[in-house]
């Protein structure tokens, strides 16, 4: 993962929607690495004014009908480096890839890795959206979609004491004040859904794996690729270390390989391969 990291944060110039040639490489690293899995990675191409934009989409177990989504977006907000927002997501969206491909042990159900483009402003909350190309994809085709659980800045982590804030202060009686534990984010509507990947997740968990349904999907709980899914009625999470409210470098240039746990970051993905492999579909 630090390989991974350390190769998309080093794009010059910075991999957003105007540096078309840096989203390119960034795709293309993407795709090796998948191939390098054992997948067949395949491009979903859209366009928006003279610029071109693509998914990258790799089909795990591509016979069964039932499947599951893991996506993160590549792209990032600006001139800057962007180790959590989101190389850390694709980091673990890749060794996600690598690990469940080798054990071959998830029955009833195949995967779609998903790496997305296009999930930063200006586009965020727009059809442009690569989750909502692909969401749409899937609806269009009538796949039969268990869910979706999209890593979100699963990199950033601090054991000082109150480095955790909240954006209501009714939840600091609910959460810790240390921002050393990740957060399985989804709205009430799903709850079920919520609980299970949550339940799944802590299952001999290495690290500390909280849960927040929101009412809605307008909230906080929207904020990143998860939010297109359930605009076509699909469930769906999002992983996240609960960004600006506990990373300072947050859509800065200070967003750096450096300021991240490797650790936290590899018991963040083990907990998500948990929850794939003791789903039974």
């Amino acid at each position: 993962m630090y390989a991974d990291i350390d190769f998309l944060t080093s794009l010059q110039p910075a991999r957003h929607y105007l540096n078309t040639e840096s989203l390119g490489k960034a795709t293309d690293y993407i795709s090796d690495q998948l191939i390098k899995a054992g997948l067949q990675p395949e491009r979903q191409t859209w366009s928006f004014s003279t610029r071109q934009y693509s998914n990258i989409v790799a089909k795990y177990k591509r016979g069964e009908k039932k499947r599951m989504v893991i996506g993160a977006h590549y792209d990032v907000a600006g001139d800057q480096p962007g180790a959590d927002d989101n190389a850390s997501g694709i980091a673990g969206l890749l060794e996600t890839a690598r690990l469940i491909s080798a054990e071959n042990s998830v029955t009833g159900f195949g995967i779609d890795f998903v790496a997305y483009c296009l999930e930063e402003p200006p586009f965020f909350g727009t059809i442009n959206m690569g989750s909502y190309i692909h969401a749409r994809s899937l609806n269009e085709s009538k796949t039969n979609v268990m869910g979706m659980i999209g890593y979100e800045m699963i990199g950033y982590f601090s054991d000082e004491r109150n480095s955790q804030s909240f954006p209501d202060p009714r939840l600091k009686l609910k959460y810790p004040s240390t921002g050393n534990f990740i957060m399985v984010v989804g709205i009430e509507e799903h709850c079920d859904f919520n609980k299970k990947v949550h339940r799944l997740m802590k299952k001999d968990s290495e690290i500390d794996v909280r849960m927040i349904s929101f009412p809605s999907p307008d909230s906080l709980a929207g904020m990143s690729d998860q939010r297109n899914y359930w605009k076509f009625g699909y469930k769906a999470v999002m992983i996240n270390d609960t960004a600006e409210f506990r990373n300072k470098n947050y859509h800065c240039e200070s967003d750096t390989i450096d300021t991240l746990d490797f650790t936290r970051m590899a018991q963040v993905v083990d907990g998500v391969c948990n929850a794939v492999r003791y789903e039974r579909g």
